[in-house]
């Protein structure tokens, strides 16, 4: 990936845009904002990449791994065409963007839309509103994400600027997971096991590796940011890993954390970052004001608090300060120091540290009287091993994970089509528990029966329902961090401990004031996370795990938005290129 400035936005009439053509059309609103119609053409297709001495065929978009970048400016509308050339069946979801009154173009398979089969087409038409930041695009069908994915970057509104200081260059830092076998193998061979699936070989930044793996060339298979002393530069960092919540440190070096999820936030500095997997985090890196006699090692490394197998391996690139010709090669390199894999005490630490900007320009419309709450226990369970076969879960049994004990099935037709033409007979129902139907001591010794429920179950909401949800992690197969992500919305996260939540003493400590307000955040590692958000945007929005392997296990459910009363309230019908099941 390139380390150049990103480009001022084009005013240019054509744009190539990966290997397809952006044409930026002006739209004049009430004579004083201009926006921008972005057109561009995503090509699924075949791809062959080496790393790690290992050759295989990836599926990318445009040939390009990481996947091209999308830049827009807030108030931007988007069509992206996607043609879908290779044998799978194809989803892209524009992580983060709200989608408003948009939900046809949100991109999960099966929830919004069927997928883009083999040699079929669709395109995704959206706006985007009230964002500025970075987000990242990626599919969203079973792991295809492993290597689909690419950068969001919406700049601020023309003569807008950032409530920072201006950098010098913007570079996005994206993480990632190799496999040496193709990652869609590795799933299915563990849905029909029931056991865990094999770990990743390798983490990546920008698609390499870096020095640290074996049969991996510090000069081939390394990212390097190449920067000038006294300079101020926005690392864009994007964790598009399938599996694993990332630890982030440059050696000798502390960033300025400045934007979440396409969020502002008041910043705070660092030398050590957590980032799940749907977590963007914008920081500001001030380079050093003389050249130093060195260059410093950027690495990603998991957190982990589960149990099982995990890649604890560690991604490194290289920062290199440019001024140093050939005889960089024999300066010394300084590596970092990371958390240890298990520092859920330096997470809960971290997490905290974010706050919204809150200010008159940017504020927090936390909702401060709630009309539903809803209280979800979210973790791991198992389903009992089919008949005359043999299972490699817990004790004989299959890996599930589930909300409220509901392990999601997925539907063969898309929930939103059904809702929408109201034909959901057979495809999904509407009693999905607003508690967990069996209370228990959810962070201590597991009950003896961890068998989850299965089913397509939905919860509706009424337009602008103001919403309080309390994600409860439980031990059943242990404890862990599970990133939740909510499709359609941001949300503020107003609390967060470790324990089973006590709605009588915790309420009352609540940050109503300027939470951190996001579309991904963790649920704590035997503990709990109350965010709240307004269910403005009519449609049907999905929430998960970002965690892939969790997601396929069951973590995931849907919450359903009736129309608003306005025209501009209600879901439009769907466009004519919908995909087909």
């Amino acid at each position: 990936m390139a380390t150049s400035q990103l480009p001022p936005f084009p005013s240019m009439a054509v744009l190539l845009f990966g290997f397809g053509v952006v044409f930026l059309m002006p739209v004049f609103v009430a004579g004083v904002t201009r926006h921008y119609t972005f057109n561009t053409l995503f090509k699924i297709m075949y791809h062959n990449v080496t790393r790690l001495c290992h050759t295989r065929t990836i599926l990318s978009v445009n040939g390009q791994f990481p996947g091209p970048r999308l830049v827009a400016r807030e108030g931007d509308r988007v069509i992206v065409k996607v043609v879908n050339h290779v044998s799978n069946n194809v989803t892209i979801h524009w992580h983060g963007v709200r989608q408003l009154t948009s939900g046809w173009a949100d991109g999960p398979a099966y929830i919004t839309q069927c997928p883009i089969q083999t040699g079929q087409s669709y395109t995704y038409n959206f706006t985007i509103t009230g964002q500025r930041g970075t987000l990242l695009w990626h599919a969203h069908i079973s792991w295809l994400r492993s290597t689909i994915y690419g950068p969001i970057i919406i700049l601020p509104k023309l003569n807008e600027s950032y409530p920072f200081q201006k950098p010098y260059k913007e570079i996005p830092i994206i993480f990632g997971e190799w496999f040496n076998v193709d990652p869609e193998a590795v799933i299915q061979q563990a849905l029909q096991t029931g056991a865990g699936p094999n770990v990743s070989d390798a983490y990546t930044i920008n698609g390499l590796p870096g020095p640290l793996y074996n049969c991996s060339s510090k000069a081939k298979d390394t990212y390097k940011l190449k920067v000038k002393p006294g300079k101020s530069y926005l690392l864009r960092l994007i964790n598009a890993a399938l599996n694993d919540e990332l630890f982030f440190s440059i050696a000798n070096h502390t960033v300025t954390v400045v934007e979440a999820d396409a969020v502002y936030v008041k910043p705070f500095d660092t030398d050590q970052l957590l980032i799940s997997p749907g977590q963007t985090t914008n920081v500001l890196l001030r380079t050093k004001p003389y050249l130093p006699n060195a260059t410093f090692f950027m690495e990603a490394r998991p957190y982990f608090s589960g149990i099982g197998t995990i890649d604890n391996s560690t991604t490194a690139a290289i920062l290199q300060y440019n001024n140093h010709s050939s005889s960089s090669s024999k300066l010394p390199v300084l590596r970092p120091t990371l958390p240890p894999i298990n520092a859920t005490g330096f997470v809960a630490n971290f997490t905290s540290k974010f706050r919204s900007l809150n200010s008159v320009k940017y504020p927090a419309n936390v909702p401060k009287s709630i009309d539903r709450k809803f209280f979800f226990t979210v973790g791991l369970g198992s389903n009992p091993c089919p008949k005359n076969t043999t299972c490699q879960g817990p004790n004989g049994t299959k890996f599930s994970a589930s909300i409220n004990n509901v392990s999601f099935v997925m539907p063969s037709t898309a929930i939103l089509q059904a809702h929408f033409f109201g034909q959901n007979n057979g495809v999904y129902t509407t009693d999905f528990p607003v508690n967990p139907p069996l209370p228990f001591n959810y962070t201590g010794p597991p009950p003896n029966n961890t068998n989850v429920s299965n089913g397509t179950k939905t919860v509706v909401l009424g337009f602008n329902t103001t919403v309080e949800l309390v994600m409860q992690d439980t031990s059943i197969l242990g404890a862990e961090s599970h990133p939740l992500h909510l499709h359609g919305f941001n949300f503020f996260v107003v609390g967060q401990g470790f324990g089973n939540y006590d709605p009588n003493n915790y309420t009352k400590n609540f940050n109503l004031v300027d939470p951190v307000e996001r579309n991904t955040a963790g649920v704590p590692a035997g503990g709990w996370i109350a965010i709240r958000f307004l269910a403005d945007n009519p449609g049907v929005w999905f929430m998960h795990c970002h965690l892939d392997v969790h997601t396929s296990w069951g973590l995931r459910m849907a919450w359903i938005v009736l129309d608003g009363p306005q025209p501009n309230q209600k879901l439009p019908p769907p466009p004519s290129d919908l995909p087909k099941c």
